[in-house]
């Protein structure tokens, strides 16, 4: 994404030169911001004239916002480094300024307390808020006895509320399997500012305040209503379903991730949720939409991975669900083109297209796109 642009502005404090991480790193917010929509701009050519300014925050809250993070764990010269993998080595991190100051503190303490590799063969640091996993590339539980009351009174001090130890032999290129999760300490959900419980293995937006404009956003346009079915897929935590149910009573999400669907069951107690790929589920989504009366409205939310909607699910929702107004959106463009030319050609217009800046010193960009039959303009 990036355009030969001259160096603009001086590293950050705490930021390794090395790093191959943060490709804006020495760009202005005024020229990240350009460059990432003129990016998707010509990745979305054939909408551009339906684009919103990009939206983000200010100076200040581009710096300390990531608060989740999977870093490549190496032991060198009897220590132990935290970070991103380049030319096979892994650049230590463990002062980036882009982390949130919890996941600084925990990265310092953590990586000076674990014993060397030989006993305690870490591969992975992954921390999502105040839940940390170490993947260790075991079937045997290593030794533990590093965690000692004044480490763990040192991560309740910084708001680490679980640490857990994840056996995973043949991890490498895929961080995780499906069991041999195990709580050293703590709890296994935490409760975010917003008040959603997650646990360790959760997906959120790193900005809950963008991420919250961004619903409300969508939700103006959705317009829930009571009398109205509701459908959102790849629903996560959530987040959204909350939202929804203050607004309208038959809503129906759809996860795949076992941790999310418990999580997404207590933070929207009141909605029906089916575990599984999207793809899959469809014959319980004909059935529970078909349930209810043809004259109520139909509306979607859909948030896919960067893989894009499952092209049986595409096709469902352009030919059989037909939502009134849906929701989409996208972490890749390049699906997302693939997929909003699905929808024109089966009796769609793009309605609006919102660029959301997530990822701030990053080359990542997400977008929202807003959709209606055209029959309804």
């Amino acid at each position: 994404m990036t355009d030969n642009v001259e160096e603009n502005i001086s590293l950050k404090s705490g930021c390794n030169t090395e790093c191959p991480g943060c490709a804006h790193k020495h760009l202005t917010r005024a020229q990240s911001l350009a460059q990432k929509e003129k990016w998707l701009k010509n990745r979305l050519a054939i909408w551009t004239t339906k684009f919103d300014p990009i939206r983000t925050v200010d100076e200040k809250s581009r710096w300390g916002y990531r608060g989740k993070v999977c870093l490549s764990t190496q032991w060198e010269n009897g220590k132990w480094h935290f970070g991103l993998i380049k030319n096979e080595t892994v650049i230590p991190i463990h002062d980036c300024p882009v982390h949130t100051r919890q996941i600084q503190e925990a990265i310092s303490l953590l990586s000076a307390s674990l014993p060397p590799a030989v006993i305690f063969p870490l591969a992975y640091y992954v921390q999502t808020g105040s839940q940390i996993t170490l993947v260790v590339k075991s079937k045997q539980m290593p030794d533990l006895t590093w965690l000692d009351d004044p480490l763990i009174r040192a991560l309740n001090h910084f708001g680490i509320k679980g640490l857990w130890v994840h056996l995973h032999p043949c991890t490498g290129k895929k961080v995780f399997a499906k069991n041999t999760w195990h709580l050293l300490y703590g709890s296994p959900r935490s409760v975010d500012e917003n008040q959603f419980i997650y646990g360790p293995r959760s997906f959120q937006q790193l900005i809950p305040a963008l991420y919250d404009q961004a619903l409300s956003s969508a939700e103006t346009f959705l317009t829930p209503a009571a009398e109205d079915i509701f459908i959102d897929l790849y629903c996560g935590i959530g987040a959204g379903l909350a939202r929804w149910q203050q607004r309208c009573a038959t809503i129906m999400g759809v996860e795949l991730d076992g941790e999310a669907v418990d999580c997404a069951r207590e933070n929207a107690p009141n909605v029906t949720i089916l575990r599984g790929k999207c793809s899959d589920r469809i014959p319980q989504l004909i059935q529970w939409a078909d349930s209810h009366p043809p004259y109520k409205k139909r509306r979607l939310y859909v948030n896919p991975p960067r893989t894009g909607l499952e092209p049986k699910t595409l096709q469902w929702i352009a030919a059989d669900y037909k939502p009134d107004r849906m929701v989409y959106l996208s972490c890749s463009a390049g699906t997302l083109q693939r997929d909003l030319a699905h929808f024109e050609i089966n009796g769609y217009q793009i309605i609006k297209i919102t660029p959301y800046d997530f990822f701030p010193q990053t080359l990542h960009v997400e977008t929202m796109v807003f959709i209606q039959p055209k029959n309804k303009i």
